[in-house]
């Protein structure tokens, strides 16, 4: 490997937020406890200073670190979902730490250094490389779980994430050193060119696709590798659920479309009706086992573990090759409109929540119609786009799904899609219900930086519900030819 084809240039945006992050965690040491304050906002400036240097990529495609990491497209549009998450994940923290007595100044460099885990995983070309991806994101995502080490729940959930984890990244490196035996590459253009070559027939390389899917079904928490989202979600403080139940799902994701399309494209297939099962499996128990749970954090939970099940169904349109890009840029979008939904609604639980850890129970948003009528508004429609309803950006996401499984002619999937929807509406409306027609103190406490996050991602959702033509024409040009 050479200076050329490293490109530092073309993976300046990675390396900045890398030094960004090792420099934040040495100016914590020197910042006096009455300035700490000023540790946040450099976080954001770091994540604000990289996404210009993104957003300057876009249109490009290229390749750095020799082939190992690749700068296109997709990569940057999810590299500006994961910053977007991270800096909207910050301003929650602002005056969440402090309320609950865990602000230390390492929660925002083990942040940053996750974004950069998620940034690395979306542009992977390298299955080596997608496990250190992998690590680099999960690693501070266990410790940030465990950040409120005075609360046993906190500590539980953090143990809990921590050996699932492991155990799952165990079955990743399994599968690749098999793809590896099989094919006797890691890379992913290696990979493909050694199955064309009559690597298919490797009786290693089917059981490593099966082994990698599953560590990687671990990461976005699809059945029956869901196990440990329910009580990480509820144990591990808020602000740390809402990060990482938008970017270690996007990360996972983005992952998954490199490996599957990229790498095993040719497999198709073999792994996609796998992975139909796994997306049914998916949506059925998420949205049966949500309408059991009386905590808000425990539903939105079980609404994550089935959203990766719509995501999952469009991931099957891959078996069509001239599908690939259609279903790429439904997963992309999708998952832009997921974490607009997904992080206004956690603001609005972290108003909800007390300082005791309380305020966790459907029931008590009771009255929040009443008394705080602009967040019950805002709770009410991202409500209705998790549910995928009409004018939401929640809805054109679904559509997008269902549409890429029935071009590639899985009815049954589509409609088990449509029947876990309409099942869902009745955990999702029941929320706004408690909201408008029952009486309560319907308390919360919010800050300027919750209800501008609170009011951006409540802006977006509805105004790329009413106009998704400009974000779809995006993602469709920037992955263009692309798989």
């Amino acid at each position: 490997m050479t200076i050329t084809n490293l490109n530092l240039i073309a993976s300046l945006p990675l390396l900045v937020l890398s030094g960004w992050a090792c420099a934040l965690l040495v100016v914590d040491l020197w910042v006096p406890k009455t300035a700490k304050v000023i540790i946040p906002w450099l976080a954001i400036l770091g994540l604000a200073i990289t996404l210009v240097l993104v957003l300057s990529q876009l249109g490009l495609r290229e390749e750095t670190f020799g082939g190992m990491l690749a700068v296109d497209g997709f990569s940057t549009m999810l590299n500006v979902v994961f910053l977007g998450t991270g800096g909207l994940s910050v301003l929650m923290a602002l005056n969440y730490l402090r309320q609950h007595n865990i602000e230390r100044g390492e929660f925002y460099p083990l942040l940053l250094f996750s974004v950069i885990g998620m940034m690395t995983m979306a542009m992977a070309k390298d299955l080596i490389v997608v496990f250190l991806a992998m690590e680099l994101m999960s690693i501070p995502l266990y410790v940030l779980s465990g950040f409120a080490r005075a609360r046993s729940s906190s500590e539980e959930s953090a143990l809990k994430y921590f050996l699932l984890g492991a155990f799952s990244s165990a079955f990743l490196v399994y599968g690749i050193a098999l793809v590896y035996g099989a094919t006797q590459a890691t890379g992913f253009a290696e990979v493909r060119a050694a199955i064309s070559n009559g690597g298919e027939a490797n009786s290693f390389l089917l059981p490593g696709v099966g082994m990698i899917l599953v560590g990687l079904g671990f990461k976005v928490a699809a059945v029956p590798f869901h196990m440990w989202a329910p009580d990480v979600y509820e144990g591990a403080p808020s602000v740390v659920t809402a990060f990482m139940s938008v970017g270690a799902k996007a990360g996972g994701f983005a992952a998954l479309v490199r490996v599957l399309f990229d790498a095993f494209g040719m497999l198709a297939l073999d792994w996609a009706p796998p992975v139909a099962i796994l997306a049914a499996l998916t949506m059925i128990l998420g949205n049966i086992a949500a309408i059991a749970q009386l905590s808000i954090k425990r539903m939105l939970a079980y609404s994550s573990i089935a959203h990766a099940g719509y995501i999952l169904m469009t991931l099957v349109a891959a078996g069509k090759s001239s599908l690939a890009d259609f279903a790429a840029s439904a997963v992309l979008f999708y998952l832009i409109a997921y974490a607009f939904t997904n992080l206004g609604t956690w603001a609005i639980v972290i108003s909800v929540e007390k300082e005791d850890g309380r305020g966790n129970l459907i029931t008590d948003f009771a009255g929040l119609g009443k008394r705080r009528p602009g967040l019950a508004l805002a709770m009410a429609l991202f409500m209705l786009s998790l549910t995928g309803l009409p004018p939401t950006m929640g809805f054109v996401g679904k559509f997008y799904v269902f549409r890429a499984a029935l071009e590639a002619d899985y009815f049954w999937l589509a409609l088990v899609g449509v029947i876990t929807s309409l099942i869902s509406a009745y955990y999702y409306l029941r929320v706004i219900v408690v909201m408008w027609m029952r009486d309560g103190p319907g308390m919360a406490q919010t800050t300027r930086s919750l209800n501008v996050t609170v009011a951006l991602c409540a802006l977006a959702t509805l105004a790329f519900g009413l106009l998704p033509g400009p974000v779809m024409t995006l993602v469709h040009v920037s992955l263009l030819g692309l798989f």
